[in-house]
């Protein structure tokens, strides 16, 4: 593992994105992907959507090799997949492949909370990063849009006779907001009086977490796309009968909205290197990938395409896979994971302060958590390559051991500076990648098959992933099960809704942790994304701002630049 030099630069990630020297959108895509003009619709000089009718005419080109990049655990030390994954497209451009990036669209929610932006960081970023990080081309308006139609149409069905004999006490639709605010979790609607409805609990959840994004990002289609969105559950009869989205003439109003929101968003990297920006729901809510439909785009356009899964492996690598690409019939052809000193020594115990001071022993008892990613992915039959995010805090002796707990797995740790020095810094990493793929192809399996009850794929995931000793629910949640099962829902895979700090459902839980089971206290079948959620712990599909929003530092100078977003 060669040390990669370090570019120390006290820029600002908004600093640097706002001195970018950005192309026309329309000479990237002609120039690096072969689009031609009239195949765009631009938003501005720097941002265009990729009409459908071109998308549909590369249907029978080959495809590229599919390289997801994925982390360890998160830790409040950070990790840097996406800032990763972005220097790693540079970097193989920059050793002569054609490569691009597919990456998820940021929410306003972790923008203005704790998490910040999702466009990279540093010299690997995407651009205009303001843009990407604030309303974008408008995709994420039209989802909670049609997602909000429907439940007005709801409501309005009820109001006027109710003919479908929905049950008002199970109904599942909630509304959506693309914000941070506890407030909304539950809430009581309709009051005001009978002109206004039937007063009803409802609630919100984030707009990432809705069901709509979920569909989004799966459909291959517009046709895929209404038929999907006509078979959202939203409530059951009395007689536990589910109603759905087609039986209140909802999924054409809704597809109308989200037409020119389904044509994949094309942006540029700070190397003016091509990225697709598509969709973005939660990991550790939802399936957490871009959508389908710029993935599958992107590989008919070049010989290398580098995707992202949200937060740890275990919960974006493992959707990434069973849910994803089982879905979309993609086949990778690499995994890269992501990993920092700083993180693993958490892993083993060390409190975010002292993270600066060399520990060997603390970060040889959290490479455990590395390890157990390694062995989970290992078991998908995809190459890996770990790839160390580099900090100047790093010492001679922690990398040396790193290295070695590398060496015992039998895979290629590559330190990156790809922060500081962009692809540069990560030209070591494509190599490596390129390397794995032509020596080693992969014999990509899934975790379990279609016909795997659900509480068995549910177990599956806890034992194989998580290292779980086995899950638990009450009698309320089994009989859940067993509904879904018996409702026809029983081939869908399981989409886990767990804390995303622990391979656990309990976020204390650090490294790798064994003896545990897995709580599941709710389920949700989500007919129209054709998988079935399994809600584990206390996580919560609406999350609330921190004491001190990221809000609270962003604004607006006197010449009119945003200010403060990171």
């Amino acid at each position: 593992m060669k040390k990669a030099k370090q570019h120390l630069d006290p820029k600002s990630d908004i600093d640097i994105a706002r001195a970018a020297n950005m192309r026309p959108i329309a000479d990237v895509a002609s120039d690096k992907l072969g689009i031609p003009a009239d195949a765009l619709e631009p938003y501005g000089h720097y941002k265009a959507k990729i009409g459908l009718d071109y998308v549909r005419s590369l249907a029978d080109k080959p495809d590229g090799k599919l390289i997801l990049v994925t982390a360890i655990t998160p830790t409040p030390a950070g990790e840097g997949k996406t800032t990763t994954t972005v220097g790693l497209g540079d970097a193989l451009n920059r050793i002569g492949k054609e490569a691009m990036m597919c990456l998820r669209e940021p929410s306003l929610g972790p923008c203005f909370g704790i998490k910040g932006g999702a466009a990279g960081g540093g010299y690997a970023q995407v651009v205009p990063m303001a843009d990407i990080n604030l309303h974008f081309t408008g995709d994420f308006h039209a989802i909670g849009v049609a997602h909000n139609l429907l439940s007005a149409l709801l409501d309005n069905h009820i109001y006027y006779g109710n003919a479908e004999g929905i049950d008002a006490r199970h109904i599942v639709w909630p509304r959506v907001v693309d914000m941070n605010d506890r407030a909304l979790r539950q809430i009581v609607c309709n009051l005001g009086g009978i002109a206004n409805g039937f007063p009803r609990q409802d609630g919100f959840d984030i707009t990432v977490a809705s069901e709509v994004m979920a569909i989004f990002c799966l459909a291959t289609d517009l046709a895929d796309l209404q038929r999907r969105l006509g078979n959202i559950v939203v409530g059951y009869t009395r007689e536990r009968q589910p109603v759905r989205a087609s039986a209140l003439n909802a999924d054409g109003a809704m597809t109308a909205l989200l037409k020119d929101a389904l044509m994949p968003n094309l942006v540029q990297t700070l190397e003016n290197n091509p990225a697709f920006i598509h969709g973005g729901p939660f990991a550790n809510i939802a399936h957490g990938c871009n959508s389908v439909l710029a993935t599958q785009t992107a590989l008919k356009l070049n010989d290398y395409v580098v995707t992202e899964a949200g937060f740890g492996a275990d919960l974006g690598a493992q959707k990434f896979f069973d849910i994803k690409c089982r879905k979309a019939g993609l086949s990778p052809d690499a995994v890269v994971i992501v990993a920092t000193i700083r993180a693993l020594k958490m892993h083993g115990g060390v409190a975010k302060d002292d993270l600066k001071n060399e520990d060997v022993a603390a970060l040889k008892t959290g490479t455990s958590n590395l390890v157990r990613h390694i062995e989970n992915l290992r078991g998908y039959g995809v190459p890996v390559v770990v790839a160390v995010n580099k900090f100047s805090s790093d010492t001679e002796a922690e990398v040396e051991l790193l290295m070695q707990v590398a060496a015992e797995q039998g895979v290629d740790v590559v330190e990156c500076d790809h922060w500081a020095m962009g692809g540069e810094g990560t030209e070591e990493l494509a190599q490596s990648v390129v390397r794995i793929i032509d020596e080693k192809p992969a014999d990509f399996q899934l975790l379990y098959p279609d016909d795997m009850p659900l509480w068995e794929k549910m177990r599956t995931i806890a034992q194989r992933i998580y290292g779980a000793d086995d899950i638990v629910a009450d009698k309320k949640v089994m009989g859940q099960f067993e509904a879904a099962e018996k409702g026809g829902f029983g081939y869908y895979p399981v989409c886990v809704a767990k804390s995303q700090y622990s391979l656990s459902a309990d976020p204390g839980l650090k490294g790798a942790p064994s003896g545990f089971v897995v709580p599941v206290r709710d389920i949700k079948v989500s007919a129209g994304a054709e998988f079935v959620v399994a809600i584990c712990g206390d996580v919560m599909t609406m999350p609330g701002l921190p004491r001190v929003p990221a809000a609270n530092s962003i604004g607006v100078d006197e010449t009119g630049e945003i200010v403060g977003l990171f």
